[in-house]
């Protein structure tokens, strides 16, 4: 298996790196897009992110790696070995990368129903697809303008519902599909359709780094982990290790992340100020917002926590001149909140919401 470098080893790029941790975090944020030149770090930061990520529990022998602890969840195959009364083992796995080419078609990614053994045999076999190798892991599409309209709309109606539907003459099979999904692309390539923009959560515009400094350490370590990379990645292992226990912990501790009146009031305010069509992007920045506070281990949302949310959820959104810099200031959102505060006097600790409000009833968060 060929040497990753290490996320914690990506000079600079701040933006991105948070924008990939919060989705670590909470993968139902829905993934991020990431805009910039060649050589900008892109691909680097994505693989590095799948790598850094702590294992996961899932069901062995299971094709989908199906989490034990939620049974709602399972694929067709693991909910008939449970109902059959089957013994359910579970293991512990890496958590998947996988790499979807620009060249997929659509049976190759969602999978196929082998209908001739149905009919003949009664029998449903299914052969997985990408979104199958992707659950609970992180799928990666370079160069996601150049990917054919239909195959990113498949992408992401799995990546929002969660769940990936094959049906086939009659014969159906479902399992489960939640992945953090990464798109990255050259603007000077093509872009997105708006409508497809929008239903990537967040994005990053990157740029190469200026500083000289900064480009000098960039050489430096590349340098270093091209003439040996097992003892560049062990010189960065306990940061890679850290950073790994700090999402583990991020991840426990969102269900507890609480919102405030206050704070959509907030975001509902600044969203409609800026013109942002659709309410996608209100649900984006606060679950964004929550996954930031649970990263600073807090369970109250803060003001820097909506603007970083918003710095990553509306740079697609804004309708602005080509050549124009979307802003989002602290300011705006400290005088929306205190604006909200006034108007919801009353918005106590027992009238604070938590993340059962974000989706509805029966769907779990985390």
């Amino acid at each position: 298996m060929a040497a990753i470098y290490p996320f914690t080893a990506i000079v600079g790029q701040d933006r991105l790196k948070r924008a990939l941790i919060l989705n670590a975090i909470h993968p139902q944020i829905g993934g991020v897009l990431i805009r910039g030149a060649r050589g900008t770090a892109k691909s680097t930061a994505a693989r590095a992110l799948a790598a850094l990520l702590p294992e996961i529990e899932v069901i062995a022998g299971c094709h989908f790696g199906c989490d034990p602890d939620q049974p709602p969840s399972w694929c067709t195959e693991c909910q008939a070995r449970g109902n059959g009364g089957g013994d359910i083992e579970s293991v512990r796995h890496r958590t998947r990368f996988v790499d979807l080419p620009v060249s997929a078609t659509e049976d190759r990614v969602v999978g196929t129903l082998d209908i001739e053994r149905a009919i003949q045999k009664g029998e449903r076999h299914f052969d997985p697809g990408i979104l199958a190798a992707a659950n609970r892991g992180v799928l990666y599409v370079d160069e996601v303008n150049l990917l054919d309209d239909h195959i990113v709309d498949i992408l992401l109606d799995a990546a929002a519902m969660g769940v990936n539907v094959v049906e086939r003459e009659g014969i159906s099979f479902s399992h489960p599909a939640r992945f953090i999904l990464i798109g990255t692309m050259n603007p000077e390539e093509g872009d997105l359709r708006p409508q497809l923009l929008d239903r990537f959560a967040l994005c990053v515009d990157i740029r190469g780094i200026r500083s000289a400094p900064a480009r000098m350490s960039i050489m430096e370590r590349n340098l270093d982990f091209e003439s040996d990379p097992e003892a560049f990645t062990a010189e960065w292992e306990p940061r890679e290790r850290m950073q790994s226990e700090e999402i583990a912990r991020a991840r426990s501790l969102l269900p507890d992340v609480r919102y405030t009146q206050a704070d959509l009031a907030a975001v509902a305010t600044v969203m409609g100020k800026l013109k942002v069509d659709g309410h996608r992007a209100d649900l984006v920045v606060l679950k964004a917002a929550r996954a930031h506070a649970a990263f600073e281990g807090r369970t109250r949302l803060s003001e820097r926590d909506l603007v970083l949310a918003a710095e990553l959820a509306l740079p697609h959104r804004l309708k602005r001149h080509p050549l124009e810099e979307p802003t989002v200031s602290l300011e705006d959102f400290s005088e929306q909140l205190a604006e909200a505060r006034v108007r919801y006097p009353s918005d106590a600790d027992e009238g604070d919401e938590s993340a059962e409000d974000l989706e509805p009833a029966g769907v779990k968060k985390n």
